[in-house]
């Protein structure tokens, strides 16, 4: 478990990180989600003592992570994916992290093994790819078999099948009761990996709830109903108390509506329908609502910035 109690983190006049408060806990995958600039590099540098917080406190299982013997066993992470000297082979890379950690020799082989890189075991790793790097630095976090893992940014790098593994196998860690702590800026892949959402913006927490109700709460969810007998519909959707909204294609959508009832409307009235499908944002633009108002590098089309939320809402709302 990591606990974050008022974590402030100040450089100069500006403030990074300003009194986070969250847990995470074992069990589950968490995402930690936040524009650029938000702070989560630097709350995750807090959390494993990389930087010192101007305020607040950070524990790992209880204690401070300068309090930790052996560190690795109790939680190992992936931070930057070419944190090792270039010099070295993967395996003699992780035999120096396994002996300062009073880890078993076997261990390193074994983590390599489930990484995928035991044929290039004895390479240099100056000339590793990114994705190979990235096999590397997960070998790394797991090498102490710890209760908590922390990644930032896993799949930078890694090809279809990498990214496919890397999903499963933070899955299988949390479903093994350890607590897995993710940082990723693909949103398609958070929401097929993480179960809860941390949210952060410019420092302060959005946030703190599980990926269905986060999408919820921050996105609009509609029936899109179309049907060739358009305005007898409509008069039966206003007389069962329903909001309409005609959109310019010829579709219907429906807030508040459950498809069934709908159907079942159309059905007493005998009303063909084309499409009867329940709509609901994905994570990315749940996101993007949420944290609009806390992106701190803004580009532009030389749109003026009121007109180009109007499109952006607009554009949200059709699809």
């Amino acid at each position: 478990m990591i606990e974050l109690e008022g974590l402030t983190k100040r450089y100069g006049e500006k403030v990074a990180v300003n009194n986070l408060t969250f847990t995470v806990r074992p069990g589950i995958v968490t995402g930690f989600l936040g524009p650029n600039g938000a702070g989560k590099s630097t709350t995750m540098r807090m959390m494993l003592g990389l930087d010192r917080p101007t305020a607040g406190d950070v524990r790992i299982d209880g204690k401070h992570y300068d309090r930790l013997k052996d560190p690795l066993t109790y939680i190992g992470a992936l931070l930057e994916a070419k944190a090792w000297h270039g010099g070295r082979s993967a395996y003699n890379h992780l035999l120096c992290l396994a002996q300062s950690n009073g880890i078993a020799k076997s261990r390193v082989r074994e983590v390599l093994e489930t990484v995928g890189l035991t044929a290039v075991a004895r390479k240099k790793t100056k000339g590793f790819s990114l994705g190979m790097g990235q096999r590397l630095g997960i070998a790394a976090a797991l090498l102490g078999d710890p209760r908590i893992l922390m990644f930032d940014e896993p799949v930078n790098g890694l090809d279809p099948e990498g990214i496919h593994w890397i999903r499963n196998l933070m899955k299988s860690l949390a479903a093994q009761g350890r607590t897995v702590f993710v940082s990723s800026h693909l949103m398609s892949e958070m929401a097929l990996t993480a179960d809860h959402l941390v949210v952060i913006g410019q420092g302060r927490l959005l946030a703190d709830t599980s990926m269905a109700d986060f999408i919820a709460r921050n996105s609009r969810s509609y029936v899109r109903i179309r049907t060739p007998q358009r305005e007898r519909l409509l008069d039966v959707l206003h007389w069962a108390g329903l909001t309409v909204v005609e959109t310019g294609n010829g579709t219907l959508e429906v807030d508040g509506g459950k498809p069934e009832h709908i159907g079942e409307l159309a059905a007493q009235y005998q009303i063909v329908l084309h499409e009867l499908s329940p709509q609901q944002a994905s994570l990315e633009e749940a996101f993007m609502q949420l944290t609009a108002e806390s992106v701190e590098y803004h580009a532009h089309d030389g749109t003026p910035p009121e007109q180009q939320r109007q499109q952006w809402g607009d554009s949200w709302r059709r699809n």
